[in-house]
Formats: structure tokens, C-alpha cells, sequence
């Protein structure tokens, strides 16, 4: 009997260091949306939130019973930054950082993560109206900021050069 529970143990191990290799860099990606960081510098907030779902994660493995980690590590994911929204209200720099953080998570989730509307209302608790329009807020809110120009000093012309 002793011997088996260490065999579990690091067959435990293995399985989620497996799906970790394989599913980590998608969900640093997610979490970095998400916390409206830029992906070109280090994300300390996305990792935060990520590790933070990765050990909900693995404290209920084996509890999973054929269900997709990562969907559930998503799930922790959303229900974290969810509670936590209020952190990630200042720009940081991101593509996403303007939205507020209930926009930025409804697009994450349908658009990025491909996401059901009725999964995304169930999951946040809100009516699937109400994710739509706030979906539809964030990608109107998306378009317009790409269509502004770029917020740089003004060139003004100068004199016309003289004739030879």
C-alpha cells in the first residue's frame, strides 16, 4: 500500500506536467490578453493569474474524470480575473487595455478562446444578451480605435523650397 500511493503520485505528475507543456504557452497568451499586458514584455500579472489557475488546476486532477484540463484551467482563469477585475482597470500597454475588464474577458473568451455565448453567460453569470452586447461594445470599441490616427506630433509643411 505504501508503495502505490507514490506510483499515483508521479503518475499524477507526469499527466499534468504533460498538459502543461502542451497547453501552457495558449493560456499565458489568454491570461496576458486578459490582464490587457503588452506580449512583448514580461507579463508578470498574466503569469500570476495563470499559476494561480494551473494549482486549482492540479489540486483537482484527479477529480477531472474525463474532463478537459483545459477547459477547467480556463474556467479558473475567467473566474479569477473576474473577481480580481479591479486590478487590471489602468492601461498597461496591451492590445486589449483600453477595454474594461468585463469587455476584455467577454472577448477573450468568445473570440479568442472560441468560446459558446451561452457558455460564456453561464460561466460569468450574466444573461446571453448581455454578453453579446458587451462583445459587440468591445469589437465596435476595437475598430474605432484602429481608425483614429496615430496620436503624434502634427507635421506641418514648411515653406515651399525656391526655385532655381
Amino acid at each position: 500500500m505504501r508503495e502505490r500511493r507514490p506510483a499515483q503520485e508521479r503518475r499524477r505528475a507526469r499527466e499534468f506536467e504533460s498538459f502543461v507543456a502542451g497547453a501552457a504557452g495558449r493560456l499565458l497568451h489568454t491570461a496576458t490578453l486578459l490582464t490587457g499586458e503588452p506580449a512583448s514584455r514580461p507579463a508578470p500579472a498574466a503569469e500570476e493569474l495563470l499559476t494561480h489557475a494551473l494549482a486549482c488546476t492540479y489540486a483537482g486532477w484527479d477529480g477531472l474524470r474525463g474532463e478537459d484540463p483545459y477547459e477547467r484551467t480556463r474556467q479558473e482563469m475567467a473566474a479569477r480575473f473576474a473577481h480580481t477585475a479591479r486590478r487590471y482597470r489602468r492601461p498597461r500597454g496591451g492590445l486589449l487595455d483600453r477595454l474594461s475588464p468585463q469587455e476584455r474577458l467577454v472577448l477573450v473568451l468568445r473570440l479568442y478562446e472560441g468560446v459558446a455565448e451561452e457558455q460564456t453567460a453561464a460561466q460569468l453569470g450574466l444573461p446571453a444578451e448581455r454578453v453579446q452586447a458587451l462583445c459587440l461594445r468591445a469589437v465596435a470599441e476595437l475598430r474605432s480605435r484602429r481608425t483614429e490616427p496615430a496620436a503624434g506630433p502634427a507635421t506641418v509643411p514648411g515653406p515651399e523650397p525656391a526655385a532655381p
